[in-house]
């Protein structure tokens, strides 16, 4: 037990850390070495803001997308809105004065975005939407994502291998539809077998600091519970952090997506049930070379879903422990 709270404080010791130095990598470093460069006559500005850099998934977007810009000679204004959508929309507001030549979006909201993303679209900047989608997606250039639905159905069909029945808490996200598949492809995969109970539903906004007290208030209820769904990893360190303070973790499945080092390390150890890989790296480099793309007029897909793998106990030694897919 000792090694299983020392594991796991290290995990939530690290994301925390991560947050910072990913942020601040996002903002100095250097441009890498790609073979994807267009080079123009003068420097493009290009916007970019995300739902949070409270998390180090998206700074590694970030990191992705400031690697391809740099390369190509140019300027990427990166905004965090701090999961505020009204701070979110000035911001897109705010890059249109700027006369950015692209706006990259992660939406805090996907049903929030409409009046901006018009202004963009009036002002003639295509926008590109990473990781999440839009409702507005005629307003929407081009799309970029994890098959998110997916992720939902493989921790689903995992637990159901190993749990013939089960009482379920799910850590959600309700406005960000990526966490929403997610959610709703586990849910539709249990829905027909009775012998699956949701047992509670957390808001929690995809948050470590915001899912582990929920889930502490949860678990005072004494309520019940074999597995926890949550929408990503860093909500998933969450609750189990909460579980661990009140001796819960032992046969409690845990989920997650994302496929951070510090779950595939839990993972490793037998703290953490499963994660689903995603791949910040692609859906960042993939969103920065469409700016350059549609800039050029070149044949690109509207849409594009990256496929995402569960990382278990089983498979986890193929993974490097040490970094993001």
């Amino acid at each position: 037990m000792s090694k299983m709270k020392g594991a796991l404080k290290t995990a939530i010791i690290f994301l925390f850390l991560m947050v910072f130095v990913a942020a601040g990598i996002s903002i100095f470093s250097k441009a890498s070495k790609t073979s994807f460069v267009y080079r123009s006559k003068e420097p493009l500005k290009i916007g970019a803001t995300y739902m949070t850099l409270n998390n180090p998934f998206f700074s590694i977007i970030d990191e992705e997308i400031h690697n391809v810009v740099e390369a190509n000679g140019d300027v990427l204004i990166s905004l965090d809105p701090a999961l505020d959508l009204e701070k979110q929309k000035q911001q897109i507001q705010y890059l249109i004065d700027q006369n950015v030549q692209a706006i990259i979006v992660n939406p805090v909201d996907f049903n929030g975005l409409t009046s901006s993303l018009e202004a963009a679209k009036k002002a003639g900047i295509p926008v590109i939407a990473v990781d999440s989608e839009v409702m507005d997606s005629d307003l929407i250039t081009y799309s970029v994502m994890s098959n998110n639905y997916d992720a939902g159905v493989q921790c689903a069909k995992d637990m159901m291998k190993y749990k013939k029945k089960a009482d379920i808490v799910l850590l959600q996200h309700s406005t960000a539809y990526s966490a929403v598949q997610r959610i709703q492809g586990f849910i539709d995969t249990i829905k027909n077998d009775p012998n699956y109970r949701i047992v509670e539903r957390i808001e929690c906004d995809g948050q470590l600091e915001i899912a582990m007290p929920l889930m502490q208030k949860f678990l005072e209820k004494d309520v019940s519970f074999d597995v926890v769904m949550a929408l990503n990893d860093p909500s998933a360190l969450g609750a189990l952090a909460a579980m661990q303070d009140q001796g819960k973790l032992k046969d409690v499945f845990v989920y997650g997506v994302d496929g951070t080092p510090e779950t595939k390390t839990l993972i490793s150890e037998h703290i953490m049930q499963a994660t689903v890989a995603q791949s910040p790296k692609t859906l960042g480099k993939m969103a920065a070379e469409a700016v350059y793309k549609i800039r050029n007029h070149e044949k690109i897909e509207k849409l594009q879903r990256i496929p995402v793998t569960i990382i278990t106990q089983k498979n986890v030694g193929k993974y490097s422990l040490e970094g993001w897919q």
